[in-house]
């Protein structure tokens, strides 16, 4: 009987240590882990593929909250994937390590720069996400 309650405490044991070692590397998985920024919101503009790029960024203290792109010159159909899954892929990885959307690499590239300068303006660190 003892033997039996012994087997089903390690049990026990061994799932506690699994579950708080899931949590512990969960945690360790935030985007914006070591990010810090001025809070509020800055926009930038950059040089795209017809013209210039405007960028609106909102910014919390340790994250980029919002992305928007505004006036731009950019030819409408074939920039639209870069507007939608750039900041897409910008807010969710806390990074400027995204990749050129094919297609749009000059629109991709306009929107990464403007970010950039946005990170720059809010007093973040621009090599440090561009290395996330």
């Amino acid at each position: 009987m003892n033997q039996i309650r012994l087997k089903r405490l390690s049990g026990l044991l061994a799932l506690m240590g699994l579950v708080a070692s899931l949590s512990v590397s969960c945690a360790s998985v935030d985007g914006s882990k070591g990010l810090a920024f001025k809070p509020g919101t800055y926009s930038a503009v950059a040089q795209g593929n017809a013209g210039d790029v405007r960028v609106t960024v909102t910014f919390s203290e340790t994250r980029i909250v919002s992305i928007e792109i505004g006036e731009n010159a950019e030819t409408p159909g074939l920039s639209d994937p870069a507007f939608r899954d750039v900041p897409a892929a910008i807010i969710e990885g806390q990074t400027l390590a995204v990749d050129a959307v094919s297609g749009a690499t000059h629109s991709s590239e306009a929107i990464l720069s403007a970010v950039a300068d946005c990170v720059e303006q809010a007093e973040g660190d621009v090599e440090a996400m561009k290395a996330r």
